[in-house]
């Protein structure tokens, strides 16, 4: 049977979505691994304004058997003032009985943003999103300077894990450099958790 790796993110111009999709391509690229992608809800300031059960369009939303479910982790936000996106840290304020139980502790994990400005907190915003996983317990990893494209890029790219600079509206896409990076995070997660499972 497949390990699967949840691969978890937050997007609101499609930048970070594409971004998860290169995630999955590259746990998928190793045998014996399944990409589950995953998004959340987004939060509103108006108390009675809720999501529909499922998004328009994109990854169903997460539900909290995903994590206990999972064999490593790749999780991914826009930048928000050099921080991970609402959202996504309000889905984690609501996994305290996971850290209670140790359902993620072990397991291993990776993180990935996308900024509007090309100096917009890219290496805090993956920063950040380490916090609750270490918290967790989780193994964390990121991309070595063995990926060449980390020494030449001009779009991104970080040892702390992948990211990608989308331009003020959203227009940049997703480079070569950047798709490369983020493949290799995916299939070195994939690769990572089949090891500590022993297959």
């Amino acid at each position: 049977m497949n390990l699967t790796i949840l691969v978890l993110y937050y997007s609101r111009r499609g930048a970070t979505r594409r971004m998860a999709e290169l995630i999955a391509q590259g746990v998928e690229s190793v045998p014996g691994c399944d990409a589950r992608l995953r998004t959340v809800p987004a939060v509103s300031p108006v108390t009675e304004a809720t999501e529909p059960a499922i998004p328009e369009h994109g990854a169903p939303y997460v539900e909290l058997q995903d994590l206990e479910q999972c064999a490593g982790l790749a999780l991914g936000s826009p930048t928000r003032f050099g921080n991970m996106a609402a959202p996504l840290k309000y889905f984690w304020d609501s996994t305290s009985a996971q850290w209670l139980s140790g359902a993620l502790s072990g397991k291993p994990a990776c993180v990935f943003t996308s900024t509007g400005s090309l100096h917009g907190g890219q290496e805090s915003t993956l920063l950040s999103m380490m916090l609750p996983l270490m918290h967790h317990g989780m193994m964390l990893m990121g991309l070595p300077y063995t990926c060449p494209e980390l020494m030449t890029t001009t779009t991104g790219g970080t040892p702390y894990g992948a990211s990608h600079w989308s331009g003020p509206n959203g227009t940049h896409a997703v480079s070569d450099d950047t798709k490369s990076l983020t493949v290799a995070l995916g299939k070195r997660l994939a690769q990572t958790a089949l090891k500590l499972k022993g297959m």
